[in-house]
C-alpha cells in the first residue's frame, strides 16, 4: 500500500479518542459557565424563576441546596455524566422538568427546519451556479457572472431577511403566516430565510470549482468526441462536489443549531433557540444536553460528508490515480472590485466628517434628504455618519478575524487527521454559545464578538483545505514527483499549497461578509457592542423596529454589508499564486479550441491514447492527459 494511500485511510480508534477529548472539553467549559463569567449561578436561576422575588440570602441558599451547588462545577459536572451513561440528562434548574424530552423535541423541530432549509439552500446554489454549467456543457466554460447577485444574497442578514419576510409576506400581504410552529405552511419564511444566503455562498463556491473541472483534459476530450453536454455537466458536478461536500455539513450542524436568531423572530422552538435561553439563564443541564445533541449531530454530518466525497470519487483515491484540477491563469482584469471599492469608499469618507452621536429629536426618522442622505434613525441622528464610523470597527475586525481564520483553516486542514474531529465539534458550537463562553472568560466588550467569531470561523476553510489536500494527494502527477526523488518540503511548497492556497484564499474571501454578519448577528442579540457604538450589528437591532414605518434605518446598514459581500466576490475571482501557472497552459489552450486536430496527427497513437467516456466517472484523466 502507497503513502498516499495509508495517508487517507483515517484510523477509527485514535479519530473516535481524538473527538472524544474535544467534546468532553467543549461540555466541561459548557459546566464551567457561570464560575467562569464570574457569575452566581445560584442568583441568575433565581431571577430566571422569579423576576420579583428579592435575592435574600435564604433564598440563594434554598436555590444552592436544592441544586447541589455548594458541591463545586466538578462535581456537578461528574455526577451529570455519571447520570448520562444511564440515560438520564438531568432535570431543567429552571422548570424541574427532565431534560432529554424537551431536547428531543427541540431537536426535532430544527432537523425539520433544517432540511427544509437545506432544500431552499441547493434551490438556491443550483441558479447562482447554472449559467456557469450551462456554458462548460456547450464546451465555452467560464467563470459566473452571478457573483453580484449571489454576494447580495449571501450578504444578507438572516435576521434582517427574516423579519423583512415576517413584516412584509407574513403581516402585510398575509400570504403565510409570520408566527409560530404549527404545521408545513409555518416552515416557509423561516426556511427561505435561512437557506436562501446559505445557498448563495454554497453556489459561489460551486461556480468557483466547475470551471476548472471543465477544463480538464476528460472533459475537452469527451466534447470532441462528441458526447451528450448533460452528461459532461453531470460528470464536471461529480468532479466538482466532493471538495464541497464537508462545507455541506457544516451547513447542515450550522442551520441546525446555528439559526437563533431566525428561530427567535418566528418564535419557532428550536433547538438553537433552547440553548440561547438556557444559556442566558445558566440551566446547565439543559445547556449541555443541546450541545452534545449537536456534537453528535456534527460528527454524523461530518463523517456522511467524507463518505459520501470518497464514494464519489471512486477508486481513484485508493490507487493514486486522480487527475490534477485545471489551475486557471489571471483572470482578465475586470473594473468591478475597483467601482465596489470605490463606492462603499465613498460612503465611509462622506459619513467620517458627521457625528454619529449627534442627537436631534426633532428630526426622528426622517427620510433621506441632501441634509441626510441616509436618513435618521430613530434618536435623530445622522445614519450616513453611523454607517461611516461604524465601518472602521466592523470592515476592520472583520477583516482581521478573516485573516485569522485563512491562517488557521490553511495550517490546521494540512492535517486532516487532527482537524477533521476538531472542525466537526467547533461547528457544533452555536456562535451565540461561542460568545458567552468567552464572554465568560474574557468579559464583555467591543472585541468579544470578534474573539467569539475567530474561535469558530477558521472551521469552513479548514474543511475546504483537507478535502483538496485528500484529492491532490490522490494525483498521479503527485506520485511521479515523489517517485524522482522529491522530499516533503519540496511537495508542500511546489504541488499542495499551490493547489489548496489559492481556492481556500477565494473562500476566505467569500466568507468575509458571513464573518461581519457574525459579528453583527452577535451585536444584533446584545453580545456585541453597546449603544450608543455605530456597529453595523448595532444598527441593524437598533432600527429593526422601525423598518415597517423607516425602511432606509435598516437599508442603509443592509445595503452596506450587501456592497462588502459584491466586493469580496469580485475580489475573490483574481486570487491566485503570484508566478504559477496553469501546468501546460497556454498548449492546453489550444487544443481545448481544436481537439479535433489531434487525431489527425497522430493517428497510431488514437486508440491507446483516447480517454473512454466512462473516465470522468471516477475523477481521472486521459492516460496522456497533462499532469
Amino acid at each position: 500500500m502507497s503513502p498516499t494511500t495509508r495517508s487517507l485511510i483515517s484510523r477509527p480508534g485514535p479519530t473516535a479518542l481524538w473527538r472524544a477529548v474535544l467534546a468532553a472539553g467543549v461540555l466541561c467549559a459548557i459546566g464551567l459557565l457561570p464560575w467562569l463569567a464570574r457569575t452566581d449561578p445560584a442568583l441568575t436561576v433565581l431571577k430566571a424563576r422569579s423576576a420579583d422575588r428579592d435575592p435574600t440570602p435564604e433564598a440563594l441558599a434554598a436555590v444552592r441546596d436544592r441544586l447541589g451547588l455548594d458541591a463545586g462545577p466538578l462535581r456537578l459536572l461528574g455526577r451529570w455524566l455519571g447520570d448520562l451513561a444511564h440515560g438520564d440528562a438531568g432535570h431543567s434548574w429552571i422548570s424541574g422538568s427532565a431534560v432529554l424530552p424537551s431536547v428531543v423535541q427541540a431537536l426535532g423541530v430544527s432537523l425539520l427546519l433544517m432540511a427544509v432549509a437545506l432544500t431552499a439552500a441547493l434551490g438556491t446554489a443550483a441558479l447562482v451556479c447554472a449559467r456557469t454549467l450551462w456554458r462548460g456543457a456547450a464546451g465555452r466554460p467560464t467563470g459566473s457572472r452571478t457573483g453580484g447577485v449571489a454576494a447580495t444574497l449571501a450578504s444578507l442578514p438572516e435576521f434582517l431577511t427574516a423579519s423583512v419576510l415576517a413584516t412584509v409576506v407574513g403581516v402585510q400581504l398575509g400570504w403565510l403566516p409570520a408566527l409560530g410552529w404549527y404545521g408545513p405552511r409555518w416552515l416557509v419564511l423561516p426556511a427561505l430565510a435561512l437557506g436562501v444566503p446559505a445557498g448563495a455562498l454554497l453556489g459561489r463556491l460551486l461556480g468557483d470549482a466547475l470551471p476548472g473541472a471543465f477544463a480538464e483534459p476528460w472533459a475537452l476530450a469527451a466534447s470532441a468526441r462528441g458526447l451528450p453536454g448533460r452528461r459532461i455537466a453531470r460528470q464536471a458536478l461529480r468532479r466538482s462536489f466532493p471538495g464541497l461536500l464537508p462545507n455541506l455539513g457544516l451547513f447542515v450542524v450550522g442551520l441546525t443549531g446555528g439559526s437563533v436568531a431566525v428561530e427567535q423572530i418566528f418564535d419557532i422552538p428550536g433547538l438553537g433557540r433552547l440553548t440561547l435561553q438556557a444559556a442566558i439563564a445558566q440551566d446547565l443541564p439543559v445547556l449541555q444536553a443541546g450541545t452534545l445533541a449537536l456534537l453528535l449531530l456534527a460528527a454524523v454530518a461530518g463523517g456522511a460528508a467524507r463518505g459520501t466525497a470518497r464514494l464519489l470519487l471512486g477508486p481513484v483515491l485508493r490507487d493514486g490515480a486522480l487527475s490534477s484540477p485545471h489551475r486557471p491563469g489571471p483572470p482578465a482584469r475586470s473594473p468591478l472590485p475597483f467601482a465596489y471599492g470605490a463606492v462603499l469608499l465613498g460612503v465611509v469618507v462622506a459619513g467620517l466628517p458627521r457625528d454619529p452621536l449627534a442627537l436631534d429629536t426633532a428630526a426622528r426618522l426622517r427620510p433621506p434628504s441632501w441634509a441626510h442622505p441616509f436618513g435618521t434613525d430613530a434618536l435623530g441622528r445622522d445614519l450616513l455618519a453611523r454607517v461611516g464610523h461604524g465601518a472602521l470597527t466592523t470592515l476592520a475586525l472583520a477583516l482581521a478575524v478573516s485573516a485569522a481564520a485563512l491562517l488557521t483553516g490553511v495550517v490546521l486542514g494540512l492535517v486532516p487527521r487532527v482537524s477533521g474531529a476538531a472542525v466537526d465539534t467547533v461547528n457544533a458550537v452555536p456562535p451565540v454559545l461561542a460568545g458567552l463562553l468567552v464572554a465568560g472568560v474574557a468579559g464583555s466588550g467591543p472585541y468579544t464578538p470578534a474573539l467569539a467569531v475567530a474561535a469558530v470561523a477558521w472551521a469552513p476553510l479548514a474543511a475546504h483545505a483537507g478535502a483538496l489536500l485528500t484529492q491532490e494527494r490522490a494525483t498521479a502527477h503527485l506520485a511521479a514527483t515523489r517517485a524522482l526523488g522529491a522530499g516533503p518540503l519540496y511537495l508542500l511548497r511546489h504541488e499542495l499549497l499551490p493547489a489548496v492556497l489559492p481556492p481556500v484564499a477565494r473562500h476566505a474571501l467569500l466568507r468575509l461578509p458571513a464573518v461581519a454578519l457574525a459579528l453583527a448577528s452577535l451585536g444584533f442579540l446584545g453580545l456585541g457592542a453597546q449603544p450608543p457604538s455605530p456597529e453595523w450589528g448595532l444598527l441593524l437591532a437598533e432600527n429593526l423596529p422601525y423598518a415597517e414605518r423607516a425602511p432606509w434605518a435598516v437599508l442603509a446598514p443592509a445595503a452596506v454589508l450587501a456592497l462588502l459581500g459584491a466586493l469580496a466576490v469580485a475580489a475573490a475571482g483574481g486570487v491566485r499564486l503570484p508566478g504559477r501557472r496553469p501546468r501546460r497552459g497556454r498548449p492546453a489552450r489550444r487544443r481545448s479550441r481544436q481537439p479535433s486536430r489531434h487525431p489527425s496527427r497522430h493517428p497510431s497513437r488514437q486508440p491507446s491514447r483516447q480517454p473512454e467516456p466512462a473516465a470522468p466517472a471516477h475523477g481521472t484523466a486521459a492516460p496522456g492527459s497533462a499532469r
